[in-house]
Formats: C-alpha cells, structure tokens, sequence
C-alpha cells in the first residue's frame, strides 16, 4: 500500500471519530391510516425515552399532519441514532392534548409506531420504539378510535 492511500484511509478513519454522531441520522416519516374523518389534525410526538413516553410536553419532537381522505403525514427530519417511539392523536377540534374519558380511556383516535394493542391499556415504550440508524425510517401507524 503507498503512503499516500494509507494516509487518506487514516484520514477518513479520523474524521469518522470526530464528527457527532447525530450527523450520522435517518429521517422519521410517518403515515397515519384509518382516520374517521377530515376535521381537525393528527397531532404527533417523537419520544426518545421510556420517562416520559405519551406525556404531553415531553416529546423529543412534535409534528402536525394535515388530514386528507383518511390518511396524513408527519415527518420529524433528521433525528440522531438511538431508539425512539411515536404516539399520534386526532385533534380533531385543534387541541394539543389528548382528551381521555372516566378511565382514562381517549376520547380521540391514537396511533403508536409498531401498532401495538391497546385493548389493556396505553403500551409501553418498548411496544412501541424502533430504532433509527443513517438509513431513513418510514412508519405506518394504524389509528383507533
């Protein structure tokens, strides 16, 4: 090997572990499907952490899809590597929480990445977390009402 393309893969080697690790990020881009009607938003958070997870304000980042013939979009840009979870919610009068009955129960369609049942109850962070790499990453969250 020449002196000259060692140095260049020294180089590129060194310059791998000085730049961030968030330059190396995928983008989020999120469809939801199954929503009822075309009134109001599908509102959007990105969480980073199990501390925290669905608790409004608490987001890594927030989004707003604009609904149209059942489905909508929200993309959360580049994001750093590491795992993250989405919860999604039809804001259907513009609000910016989730509205939830006697029990606890929503009073509004949601979504979570990976689909998860939430016939017992909201899922856990885990149910819903994916990983993000440099590679996008592209969701398809089915709504509930």
């Amino acid at each position: 090997m020449h002196a000259f393309s060692r140095a260049k893969y020294v180089c590129a080697a060194f310059l791998f572990l000085i730049i961030p690790s968030s330059a190396f990020a995928g983008s989020v881009d999120v469809s939801i499907n199954g929503v009822r009607n075309s009134a109001g938003v599908i509102r959007c958070g990105l969480f980073a952490s199990a501390n925290g997870f669905r608790v409004p304000g608490r987001e890594m980042r927030e989004a707003v899809g604009r609904i149209e013939k059942g489905k909508a979009k929200c993309n959360f840009g580049s994001v750093p590597n590491g795992t993250y979870a989405v919860a999604v919610f039809h804001a259907e009068r513009n609000e910016r929480k989730l509205e939830t009955g006697l029990f606890g129960q929503p009073k509004q369609g949601v979504g979570f990445s990976r689909n998860p049942s939430i016939s017992f109850g909201p899922p856990s962070f885990s149910d819903a977390s994916f990983t993000v790499g440099p590679q996008p990453v592209n969701l398809e969250i089915r709504m509930k009402y």
